[in-house]
This record gives structure tokens, sequence and C-alpha cells, in this order.
């Protein structure tokens, strides 16, 4: 039986076609997907966010728990300011790639993916032994709403009263929305410009109709589960699962740089240390493009010109914005130049595609 989210009867309302995601009943679309990303890249969308994993730490000591138990600096985060990050495991595998908030400097709150937010919690709450940190999960009580677009500012900030020209990417503030106490975060998994409110899960109804209402003059519509995903693999932003696994390391995926070694001992240190050391990759995450109308999927094979398998799509679709399939997959480095031309197998045709560079694409300045 999956979770409802605390806005399960909004979506019911909003004719929303629900999917199981991780355990809860989340919204996929509530009518046209397509529709549903063009707003977000023209507009703004509105977004429930509620079955994402929600952890605290609080504590004289929680900033140097989470510097142990995280591959990120977590100590140099200011109060205010917000950092992506990744827990792995003792062999350097991801387990789970995070958003930490520092809210003040005794209190963070680690954001994760619903399919690992109850293994996150249990790994920090183990790394913490021996620190002066309390670890609470606070997932089942949290919502989180996002507001994702070009017109997402306007909406906020009608909502919110809140300084949004102070408010940088990867920043968070305390504000109020709706009469309830809300944290407003300048972060989003798009690819645009927008913000993500996390309050109490009984105030999630207000909050969402009070956005609702400041959107109507600013094309702001609900928006599901597909075109996020469409929306994220256009930014090239990694899904766990597909682009990241406990069998891959941060440098496996092009993302070394949030494994930050200016610090004490932490998990995988020995392991990644290794894997920044030998400098060599089997296969690196690329972005590939076609100019057909079928699109590669996860788990499809890329083959080379001689029609051998070489590597695997992570994430596939037909890009809405940019009118053809794109995808993500792991190749050869021998193979991986932007230019390089390769094939997948798509149902048993060999369908061509070009190697890019990610991501495919980036937001007007």
């Amino acid at each position: 039986m999956s979770n409802p989210s605390p806005l399960h009867a909004v979506h019911e309302a909003l004719g929303a076609s629900f999917t199981d995601f991780a355990g809860w009943a989340m919204p996929l679309r509530y009518g046209s997907e397509l529709a549903e990303h063009k707003a977000v890249r023209e507009a703004s969308g509105l977004f429930d966010l509620s079955h994402m994993g929600e952890i605290e730490l609080t504590g004289p000591e929680a900033a140097r728990a989470l510097d142990y138990a995280l591959v990120g600096n977590l100590s140099k985060v200011k109060p205010g300011k917000a950092r992506y990050t990744m827990i792995c495991d003792a062999g350097g595998g991801v387990l789970d790639d995070l958003v930490v908030y520092r809210l003040a400097d005794d209190h963070f709150m680690v954001v994760a993916n619903a399919s690992n937010a109850a293994v996150v919690a249990g790994e920090l709450r183990e790394r913490a032994k021996g620190f002066a940190v309390e670890v609470n999960d606070r997932s089942a009580t949290c919502a989180l709403i996002a507001v994702q677009g070009p017109t997402s500012a306007d909406i906020v900030r009608a909502v919110t009263g809140a300084d949004l020209d102070k408010l940088a990417y990867y920043a968070s503030v305390p504000a109020t929305a709706a009469g309830h106490d809300v944290l407003l975060a300048r972060t989003g998994y798009t690819g645009e410009d927008g913000f993500e409110l996390y309050s109490e899960d009984k105030h999630a109804a207000d909050v969402w109709a009070a956005l609702t209402e400041a959107g109507k003059d600013h094309g702001l519509i609900p928006c599901g589960l597909a075109c996020r995903d469409t929306l994220r693999l256009e930014a090239g932003m990694p899904l766990y699962g597909n682009e990241l696994s406990v069998d891959l390391t941060p440098f496996d995926a092009a993302l070394g740089r949030v494994v930050k070694f200016d610090k004490g001992d932490f998990v995988g240190r020995a392991a990644l240390e290794t894997r920044r050391d030998a400098d060599v990759a089997e296969k690196v995450l690329v972005g590939l493009k076609s100019e057909g109308k079928r699109a590669p999927r996860h788990g499809y094979s890329v083959v080379d010109a001689d029609g051998v398998e070489v590597g695997t799509v992570t994430s596939g679709a037909l890009s809405p914005t940019l009118g053809h399939p794109i995808a993500m997959a792991y190749v050869p480095v021998a193979v991986s130049t932007p230019g390089t031309a390769l094939a997948v197998d798509i149902r048993g045709t060999k369908t061509p595609v070009e190697v890019v560079k990610l991501p495919f694409y980036k937001r007007p300045a």
C-alpha cells in the first residue's frame, strides 16, 4: 500500500494520474506532461515533492558528525546556505546524493531521495555515534512543495513577502506562507530558477492553495513526476538508481568535485583517495543525442561503429525543449569525446546517436 502525500486529496481533485514512487502515491501527471514541461521552461510549475526524506541533525557537534558521515565539508557551509553532497559506503560507492541545509551553527537538515530516505537516516544515526548530536528523521511530518520556472520568483514573493533579491542559489531563509512557518530555499531539480518550501504536513494544503492563487497570472500549473524527469534529464542532473548507485563512486559519475579531502577522516575516504589518485575510469557518463523519433531508454545497450556493445543508457527521453531524443549513458573513455558517432539498440534497431557535452539545456542568463 503506497503512502499518500499530505496533498493527496488536492491532487485527486485536480484529476492527477498517480504512480507508486518509492512507496509513495505521487502525481505522475495532471493532463499533458508535455504541457507541464513547457510550463516550467516558459512560466512556472508547481510540484509536490513530499516523498523526499528530511533528516535533521542538531547539537554542538552536528557539523563534525556530518563531515565524518558525508563526503562534503559541511563545517565550511555557512548558516543559511546549502550544499549538494553524497553519502558513500566504506568502499566509496554512492548510497545517495543529498542536499544539506545549514539552518544554524548547530542545526542541519539533510534531504534524501525518497527511495533512500530510510537508509540515509539509519546511516546518519550510526555514523553520529560518539558525536554530541541528535538525529531526527522528520520525513513523515514534513511536506515539500516546489515552484520552478522563470516566473517562480514573482509567485513566491507574492506569497511569502521574502526579499528574493538577497536569496542566492543554494541558500535558504525562514519565511511565512499562508500564515504558516516554512523554510524557503532557492533550490530545484529542473534546470530553471526555482524555490522549494518545506512545511509541516498539516499546512501543506494551505501553502499549495496560496501558491496556486498567486500563480494564476504567471502561468503556473501543477506538474507531476513525469515532466520532472524530462526536465532534470535536459539539465543533465543525475537520478539515483540511474546515473548513481552503490556500484559507482562520485568520480565515476564525473562528480568527484563533491568529495572534499581537506578535512579529517570520513566514511569511504581511503577508497575514494585510491579512486582519485588512480585517475582512470573504465567508463564515463556522457550525453547522447539522436535525430530519430524513438528515444533511448534506461537499460538500452550502446554500441560502437562495429556493432559491439560498449555501454548502457542510464536515462533517456524525447526532449520536449530540444525536439529530439536525448540520453545519458556510461561509455568507455575511448568513445566519450563529443562528436563521436555511436548507436543505441532500440528494440533490435541500431539507432544512430552522437556523443554531446552535458548538460543538454541551460536556461538563458
